[in-house]
């Protein structure tokens, strides 16, 4: 198997798995607030890493036109429920 024209067995394992990432279908959000579920990855972001990392995913607009006021506060409901986009 190649990965960029190499074969695979010779490249350094720990470094291929460390390349590799995976992004699910699905988002895992637990029955919590948007900022609490963020403080799981990163326990000491501030509000502004908070905002920014929203922003990067593209979802800052939809939490500030879609869930008003509470922002960060506002409730995932379960699996993410609440912020279902259709």
């Amino acid at each position: 198997m190649l990965i960029d024209g190499e074969d695979i067995r010779n490249l350094n394992l720990q470094s291929l798995r460390q390349s590799i990432g995976y992004v699910g279908q699905e988002p895992v959000l637990f029955n919590t607030t948007i900022r609490e579920n963020l403080q799981f990855a990163c326990p000491k972001a501030t509000e502004q890493e908070m905002i920014e990392a929203l922003k990067a995913a593209n979802a800052w607009d939809f939490i500030q036109k879609k869930l008003g006021d509470k922002g960060l506060d506002t409730q995932v409901g379960q699996a993410g429920g609440q912020l279902s986009g259709g």
